[in-house]
């Protein structure tokens, strides 16, 4: 279990209590090379979503797109990219050989997700040959079913800043998913998901606040927070195209009475915003609304005031 978990899951399994489920499970699901399931699922995507760390040491979650099959494994350790980050991306400035990353496969039509999390053996001239390091899946909980379509005219126009605008805001308290990415110097770069109901990430001054609920009690994500407490955060708006990128410093509430308060929330993430990017009508695609999760019953709301 050493080379499953690293110290900070491990701690994180303690104070959630669930030390021996996590045990049982991740033996199971953590492989060191993908299953042949998971690549053919990545060569299906017309997207990926990417964890990447800056010079200071930063994550930002970043998302790549392309033609289905710009993302191809020509065997069990690798994972080729064939395709460059979107105008204004952090990812642009990140993408160097031995850099480590975390990507997440996620096919909103089905709910289907896998995580692969390795380093950059090779820079090509149009993406990047990762070198996989772990490979799982994920269960299809609190991931709202969206239909693809899309878009043309896209012009990628950037605002920048340390204290978020009010454009920054709003989408953030209507979103009903975002991505974050983690990591850990034992582990690298992880890129995981979270959805709840509209407005589930509450925004107070430049901090931002999100219930963690209830998983597959492993704790990749909560872990590297716990070890090494910076997240990046990207949060898309469906319709219009535009994306934000946010990377930020984290701390984790397991008790008390502001997470008794949130149904279904098992602890609380705050969230300090130290930079953040919003680039405009960016993403060729948009996504309709199908079905929201069947999870998110049991999950409430901020209470408002």
């Amino acid at each position: 279990m050493n080379a499953t978990f690293h110290r900070g899951e491990k701690e994180a399994h303690r104070l959630a209590g669930v030390v021996e489920a996590a045990e049982r499970l991740g033996s199971r699901l953590v492989n060191e090379a993908m299953p042949d399931q998971h690549r053919e699922f990545y060569q299906q995507l017309p997207l990926l979503f990417v964890g990447s760390l800056d010079d200071q040491g930063r994550p930002w979650a970043s998302v790549m797109v392309g033609e289905p099959g710009f993302a191809h494994s020509p065997n069990p350790r690798r994972l080729v990219v064939s395709a460059t980050p979107l105008p204004y991306d952090p990812l642009g400035d990140n993408l160097k050989t031995g850099a480590q990353l975390g990507l997440l496969g996620l096919e909103f039509p089905t709910r289907r997700r896998n995580r692969v999390n390795g380093e950059i053996g090779k820079l090509l001239d149009i993406g990047f040959e990762l070198e996989v390091a772990q490979s799982f899946g994920n269960c299809p909980g609190y991931i709202q079913k969206r239909s693809l379509q899309p878009r043309e005219d896209t012009t990628s126009d950037l605002s920048r800043g340390t204290t978020l605008s009010q454009e920054a805001r709003t989408l953030i308290e209507v979103s009903d998913t975002f991505f974050i990415a983690s990591s850990f110097e034992e582990q690298g770069v992880d890129m995981s998901h979270r959805g709840g109901r509209p407005g589930f990430v509450k925004v107070e001054d430049n901090t931002l606040i999100f219930p963690d609920f209830s998983g597959n009690n492993l704790l990749n994500t909560i872990g590297n927070l716990v070890a090494n407490p910076r997240a990046g955060l990207l949060f898309l708006d469906y319709e219009k195209g535009d994306i934000l990128h946010l990377t930020t410093t984290t701390n984790i509430i397991w008790e008390g009475p502001e997470v008794e308060a949130f149904e279904g929330a098992r602890r609380l993430v705050r969230l300090q915003v130290e930079e953040w990017r919003l680039i405009k009508n960016s993403l060729p695609f948009a996504w309709v609304l199908e079905e929201y999760s069947p999870t998110l019953k049991r999950t409430g709301i901020w209470e408002s005031g």
